[in-house]
């Protein structure tokens, strides 16, 4: 349904978490070597505990590699600041959301390929830095999915 991107992550559970939330999303996820851990790291498998068997996984060596497997051009780099709030955003199925390190964010050279309509913004109270990596990405992710009426959910009970 969707893409996510995590430009070169360094907190392995972290990581873990996205690929648990993309498994249950359906999304496919993209990490942007080098990561800040071992890709085999215990932490990451026990946070992404088995659903490293239910998401797609790529590697990719830089974001220009990454970029060129995306099959969308609608392509959003969340970062604060952003240019446009997450919520005032019509989703499609298909789109890829690029997110940065955990202590940088995203770098200009990856914020400067995308439009400044389409470089998000999470709200936060004054004065703090960033919220945690995976948090945000379940907050953009759901609400693209919501948009999409979360097609190929489980059926309610």
């Amino acid at each position: 349904m969707f893409h996510v991107v995590l430009y070169q992550p360094e907190i392995p559970p972290n990581t873990g978490n996205v690929i648990r939330l993309c498994a249950n999303a359906g999304a496919q996820l993209h990490l942007i070597h080098p990561l800040g851990f071992q890709w085999d790291s215990a932490r990451v498998r026990r946070a992404g505990l088995d659903y490293h068997e239910l998401t797609h996984i790529q590697h990719h060596d830089s974001w220009t590699a990454c970029a060129a497997t995306l099959p969308t051009q609608r392509i959003f780099a969340v970062d604060n600041p952003g240019k446009v709030r997450y919520d005032q955003v019509a989703f499609r199925a298909g789109d890829a959301f690029v997110f940065g390190q955990e202590t940088r964010g995203l770098p200009n050279s990856v914020i400067e390929t995308i439009p400044e309509d389409r470089r998000l913004e999470l709200p936060m109270q004054p004065n703090n830095r960033s919220l945690n990596l995976s948090n945000s990405v379940a907050i953009v992710v759901y609400e693209a999915w919501r948009q999409c009426a979360f097609v190929g959910a489980a059926p309610l009970i």
